[in-house]
């Protein structure tokens, strides 16, 4: 994930990306499953909707985002933080 007063208001957005985690938080919670999100958002992968929801696990565990994420599992990730640059 990445945050960057530049890019989006600043909120987390998938790295490379347009897509806010508040996005595909909000679509999967009405209910808009993954293939659905894919075919709206390809930029996306299966990994990075993983991803965003790990983001946000931690964030909610921790009340922000660690330094590092884990890896997902089945594939590499290329998923950060955000950082200032």
């Amino acid at each position: 994930m990445t945050r960057d007063p530049a890019i989006c208001g600043g909120e987390p957005v998938v790295t490379g990306t347009r897509v806010t985690v508040r996005t595909v938080l909000a679509s999967l919670a009405k209910g808009i499953d993954t293939e659905e999100l894919l075919q709206d958002f390809p930029t996306l992968s299966r990994d990075s909707i993983r991803a965003v929801i790990a983001f946000a696990a931690l964030s909610a565990d921790e009340g922000l985002p660690p330094a590092g994420l884990p890896a997902v599992a089945g594939g590499s990730s290329s998923m950060r933080t955000c950082r200032r640059d």
